[in-house]
């Protein structure tokens, strides 16, 4: 069966308006981009200062904010359909700006994990809202476009922390390419630089904070909570007078009577949601489990082992962030065009190819460019597949009258998988070896390939309240 035609073809929509909104709550997902991986950059650093050598201490510096992610997600669960999403994401621009003087002020490896935890949250709540409020005041047959305009900010956030890092590693000219941990931990690199490549966050997470003061709440939120003028007033001046009558009577008609400002969690164990739940869920640890944050967390080591030095390793993982922006391009321009699912297939059929060939090159030892090569093809194909594409699609498939629970569940599944993955790895990269572990990701990818083609509906030009009734 095709899609319908969009439902609101004829309206002039204040474009300005929505870029200003949408640009200021996806600073959010900017600020998860730099502070998911400016980790990775700072790690040849902070380690040799808090001298860390074990697995399970280097496993749980790299990690320790993914627990602060999944806290933000469960706060996401219980708050966001009572208190809103405007208010959660200016808490979470505190957080921000509180992790990020709190890291780079840390004088033991207890604080820098404890402020690194407080960050984390404010990543879990920044990555479930942002894409949802979004998803919330933008007309449907862009809402795809804007919804990846976020995933665009994210990768823009992991590239400056990428640039950052690189340049801060820079400033310290007497230390040699092939440094020891122990002249790393006595030079100013090892002293303050990673320092400073945590403390620029706060620029940033300041103006994400005071700005989000400015935007006005969801529509779709004030609607559910019996605040229906001001939400006329945010529709009329996204889309006009006609507009908001439309969209708020699509919107009631999604709500049943007595519903309004009330969040009943047993709806979540109602048909058809357990099964969009775990379409959700699988996705969620799919875009995880299918190894890409190891090469965004362990990207020194990965270089370091195909026989790359400091300078170049820290070279490469900008070019990383360089192409995952480029990447999320392909998506803004082919997301409403082709749909979800399709670039899904592409993504999940591409990735298990590549991570066969990547784990041959670490099994014949080509080492070298062949890899760089193959990993940044790789990142490319996630970047604009799984990447941006969870988020559309979890803040499409559920109802509103439970859609902030039901995405932070997803989104608590995210953090789940991505700690699971990160915290790990180190330990099953021993046990298992490169190639071997490379190879585990291509048979996961694989596995997401089938289960994407025989179970993910398409979204694709429906408003959301079209989508709640097709799915219910």
């Amino acid at each position: 069966m095709k899609n319908p035609a969009p439902e609101y073809p004829l309206f002039e929509y204040n474009q300005r308006y929505i870029w200003l909104i949408s640009l200021t709550a996806a600073l959010g997902g900017f600020l998860f981009g730099y502070d998911w991986v400016v980790i990775g950059g700072a790690k040849p650093f902070y380690e040799p200062y808090f001298n860390i050598t074990s697995a399970t201490d280097q496993g749980w510096g790299t990690s320790s904010a993914l627990v602060g992610c999944m806290v933000g997600a469960i706060l996401c669960i219980i708050l966001s359909d009572k208190l809103g999403r405007k208010r959660l994401l200016i808490f979470s621009g505190f957080l921000f700006s509180l992790s990020a003087l709190g890291t780079a002020l840390s004088e033991t490896f207890w604080w820098f994990n404890t402020y690194r935890i407080i960050g984390g949250i404010a990543m879990g709540i920044a990555l479930n809202l942002s894409p949802l409020y979004i998803a919330e005041v933008a007309p449907p047959e862009k809402r795809g476009m804007f919804v990846t305009i976020n995933q665009l900010l994210v990768m823009i956030g992991v590239l400056l922390a990428q640039l950052c890092n690189w340049q801060i590693s820079l400033v310290d000219n007497s230390l040699p390419d092939n440094a020891s941990f122990d002249v790393i931990a006595a030079s100013w690199s090892g002293q303050m630089g990673w320092r400073w490549m945590f403390g620029a966050e706060m620029i940033p997470a300041l103006l994400f904070f005071l700005l989000m003061f400015l935007v006005p709440e969801s529509a779709r939120w004030l609607v559910k909570n019996n605040q229906e003028q001001k939400a006329r007033k945010v529709l009329e001046k996204i889309g006009g007078k006609l507009y908001g009558e439309v969209a708020i009577a699509e919107i009631k008609t999604t709500l049943a009577d007595g519903d309004l400002g009330k969040v009943h969690f047993q709806d979540l164990l109602r048909k058809p949601l357990p099964k969009l739940i775990g379409i959700g869920i699988f996705l969620a640890f799919l875009q995880q489990w299918s190894g890409l944050n190891v090469v965004i967390y362990y990207a020194a080591d990965i270089f370091q082992a195909a026989g790359y030095n400091l300078k170049q390793m820290m070279l490469n993982i900008v070019v990383i962030g360089g192409v995952m922006v480029l990447s999320v391009f392909i998506t803004l321009f082919t997301v409403d065009r082709f749909g979800r699912k399709k670039l899904l297939l592409i993504g999940t059929g591409a990735m298990a190819i590549l991570y066969g060939m990547i784990g041959y090159s670490f099994y014949a030892e080509q080492g070298g460019w062949v890899i760089v090569v193959l990993v940044l093809t790789n990142v490319m194909f996630y970047s604009f597949t799984l990447a941006p594409l969870l988020w559309v699609v979890l803040s499409e498939i559920f109802p509103t009258r439970i859609r902030g629970a039901a995405i932070s569940i997803g989104a608590l599944a995210h953090w789940v998988g991505n700690f699971t993955l990160t915290y790990f790895f180190p330990v099953i990269k021993e046990n298992l070896g490169w190639a071997n572990n490379f190879w585990l990701y291509g048979l996961i990818c694989a596995f997401g390939f089938v289960v994407v083609y025989l179970v993910l509906p398409e979204t694709k030009g429906k408003s959301l309240e079209q989508l709640e009734k097709d799915f219910l």
